[in-house]
Parts: structure tokens; sequence; C-alpha cells
């Protein structure tokens, strides 16, 4: 669980929520590309403010759905308002009180690999990168073992994520990229908000043909939904 002195998300979005403060943005530091922010009301979207990808996999979502790093609830909001039966499932027990605040019923305060086994889902949402929690390829057997445990016989894993290989590319197409060192989407971030440091964390960006590859080794078939503007893409995850 995230240590509230460390919880940058939870702090940002209960101002932002209860305060109503619009003029801090979250620093996002990244140890492959250069800093950035992430404005707080990004986190707060409606679905016509989502990206294409995310509405996309909103439509896709069916049966009982578990919302999985729910962060401030906008998803699992929109699929309650379409009155489908979900779950946010969030790490940052600040977090969970925003959603809870903005009307969701069904909030679980828990990561991922320790949420409670005995429900199973028709649909599990790994949105803004979710997928990422992995931190990197090393986590894929235990993340598989877990989403196997969590979705049904005939369930889907609806997740996005970037190929970050534009970040390596030369002016001729080639990437520079070191063959011997880590997967090149494998990054390190921080955040901070205001005076709240959180701590540095592993996140996983991958490309959909590697990501095929380790889901058919875990028992998986990966098929990709729809491709967004920028090395971007959506896809689907189902049992063998």
């Amino acid at each position: 669980m995230i240590q509230p002195q460390y919880d940058v998300m939870g702090e940002a979005g209960l101002d932002y929520l209860v305060n109503g403060s619009q003029g801090k943005d979250i620093k996002v530091w990244c140890d492959i590309a250069e800093n950035d922010i992430l404005p707080v009301k990004h986190l707060f979207r409606s679905f016509a403010e989502m990206p294409v990808l995310e509405q996309i996999a909103m439509n896709h979502a069916r049966g009982r759905v578990l919302d999985v790093g729910a962060g401030m609830g906008s998803h699992t909001l929109h699929l309650q308002s379409m009155g489908l039966d979900v779950t946010a499932l969030e790490i940052s027990a600040k977090c969970c009180e925003v959603i809870s605040k903005r009307g969701v019923r069904n909030v679980i305060n828990s990561d991922f690999f320790s949420c409670p086994v005995g429900e199973t889902y028709d649909t599990m949402l790994f949105m803004m990168n979710g997928i990422g929690l992995v931190g990197t390829t090393d986590g894929f057997p235990r993340l598989f073992r877990k989403i196997d445990e969590l979705l049904s016989p005939e369930g889907q894993v609806l997740l996005d994520s970037s190929d970050l290989r534009y970040l390596f590319l030369e002016d001729d197409g080639s990437m520079l990229i070191n063959l011997n060192d880590k997967y090149y989407g494998e990054v390190v971030y921080r955040m901070s908000y205001g005076n709240i440091k959180g701590k540095s964390f592993k996140w996983l960006f991958i490309d959909s043909e590697l990501l095929s590859y380790y889901a058919e080794q875990h028992g998986f078939r990966c098929e990709k939904i729809a491709d967004g503007t920028h090395f971007d893409y959506l896809a689907r995850l189902v049992k063998l």
C-alpha cells in the first residue's frame, strides 16, 4: 500500500475534488525522457474528454468489470452510468476516498496482486498503460497468474500501451538501442505534487508484438483492437 506521505496521486486528487485546486499539476520525472507534467484535471475527465482508445475500450467492456488502477474513478464512473457491475481497484487509500466521493459504489483499496480471490470478472481494465504495473518484462509470469485467478473463463482483459521505440529512432528510421541492455520500454518514474514527493517506481511500456509473445507463453491470446495516433494501441487478452 502507498504510505500517505508518498501518495502523490491521492493528495492531488483530494486537493482537486475537495478544494477545487486547479493551479497545480503533478510533476513527473522519468529516466529516459524529459521531465513532464500531468494535469490533475485530466484524471477527472468525462467520457467525451477521454482519448479515442479509452472510449473504444469503454464500449468493449461487458459483464462484471474490474477497473485495475482506477485512479480517480473516471472509467469506473462511466461504466457504472452505463449500468455495468463495475468495481474500482486502487492501491491509494486517498484515491479510493476520491472515487467513493465521486459516487462509485464498489471500491477495493488494494494493490492488484493482493486483490481478493473468489469473485471473477468478465472484463478487466488496465487503462492509461495500467499493464505497466508489472514493472519489467520479468513481472509477466506473476501478472498472468493473478489475471487467471480473477478472470472468468470467457472473460477479457482490455489494455492500452505504447511502443517507446519513437524515443530511440534515428533520422534514417533505425533504432539506437543497446541490445544487451534491458528492454527499451522499461522505465523508472518519480512524481511530486506540492510538498508531496513520491518514491521512484518501475513501469513498463510494451509493444504489441512482445505483449503477444508473453501472453501466449502464459495461456492467453492478444488481439489488437485499434491503433492510436502515436505508437499507442488498444488490445484485448483472452484465455486460450
